[in-house]
């Protein structure tokens, strides 16, 4: 999806589209690694030098409402932010480099009815995310 789609459903759930509005939401729809809220604000201001970082938060805030962004939790406990990936998808995510590539695979259903049986709780939904280091990296 086109960051002028991201800005038509911002438009359409009430959203003013400012130009500190634009230059987030193409930093992180164009982005190939997870980016931190700070991140996105030191790539967005390249785009428009009044951009706030309450601005920043708020954009990402209501991008993640919209499921068009989806938080990713780092090991060293900053969250980040990347396009959401289509359908049910998992991340693996290079500690190197930040990269992120989705995957599929659902092959967690046994685990799951196991873990629901051990504790009692019914399972509605699951998130995985898998740390490593890519190919570039490992070279």
């Amino acid at each position: 999806m086109s960051a002028s789609a991201w800005l038509e459903q911002l438009r359409d759930n009430g959203y003013r589209i400012t130009a500190a509005r634009r230059a987030v939401v193409e930093t992180v729809q164009t982005a190939t690694r997870a980016l931190t809220p700070i991140e996105v604000y030191g790539l967005a201001r390249k785009k428009d030098r009044a951009l706030g970082l309450v601005t920043v938060y708020r954009t990402l805030e209501k991008l993640e409402e919209l499921h068009l962004i989806q938080r990713v939790h780092q090991p060293m406990g900053c969250q980040a932010f990347i396009s959401a990936g289509h359908g049910h998808q998992h991340l693996l995510l290079c500690q190197g480099c930040g990269q992120v590539e989705f995957f599929e695979g659902d092959d967690l259903d046994a685990l799951m009815r196991s873990i629901a049986k051990k504790t009692g709780y019914q399972i509605k939904e699951h998130w995985l995310q898998l740390f490593g280091l890519c190919a570039n990296c490992r070279a």
